[in-house]
């Protein structure tokens, strides 16, 4: 008897690196820098992007697709924060966002109307990390409430990140948590990540995240 093989796992990679290549280029053509947001549940990634809105939005148009399991609670803390569209995307029990889904967002947007691209992605360290959505680069938020070693045991997450965001730094002084530490398993899996540390409870930190979007926004637009 023959034995057929079916590549189902390559075959959807392949159609997902597809979509998310149409999506760089319509993206880069149109001068809006993207970036996913990538994290375990609870790290603060939709409270500092709340932020970023009350900050940035004015100055620099923001569109923003949160994905969740199963809610839109997400997506309706942040629209009340700006005037343009935020999208959700809920998968129904998938752990990641793919990147028809956010064609299909894309395909929303006036892109000319806007600079900058915020994916929210499903609460996971998993499953994100291998999907390309089309992004600038990926972004891992953690918290400080989480283990030191999550680099090491989420080594993929951090690897393809260009930075990781120490979230909620005002808890260090009720944590036993090296930060040290953790910067040190974060370079060790990827030495080029860059750092940086804040408290989107407080705003203590924030202006470098700011400035940070700020420089790539600029970038986008020189080039």
């Amino acid at each position: 008897m023959s034995v057929r093989t079916i590549q189902i796992h390559g075959d959807v990679m392949a159609r997902n690196d597809a979509y998310a290549e149409r999506i760089r280029r319509r993206l880069s053509d149109a001068g809006v820098a993207a970036f996913n947001l990538i994290s375990s549940p609870g790290s603060g990634k939709t409270t500092l992007l709340e932020r970023t809105l009350e900050r940035l939005d004015r100055e620099i148009p923001i569109a923003v697709v949160t994905g969740d399991v199963q809610t839109e609670n997400d997506a309706r803390r942040l629209e009340r924060h700006t005037a343009r569209l935020v999208q959700a995307v809920v998968t129904d029990g998938g752990c990641h966002l793919d990147a028809r889904q956010i064609h299909d967002a894309v395909g929303a947007l006036d892109l000319s109307e806007i600079r900058l691209l915020f994916v929210e992605n499903v609460g996971n360290l998993v499953c994100p990390a291998t999907w390309d959505l089309g992004e600038a680069a990926k972004i891992v938020v953690l918290s400080v409430t989480e283990g030191e070693d999550k680099p090491l045991k989420y080594p993929t997450a951090f690897r393809r990140a260009r930075m990781a965001i120490f979230n909620k730094i005002d808890l260090l002084p009720y944590l036993e948590y090296d930060l040290d530490a953790a910067v040190g398993y974060a370079r060790q899996v990827n030495p080029e990540i860059e750092t940086l540390f804040v408290s989107a409870r407080t705003g203590e930190g924030m202006d470098g995240w700011y400035d940070f979007l700020r420089a790539r926004v600029a970038g986008r637009e020189a080039a």
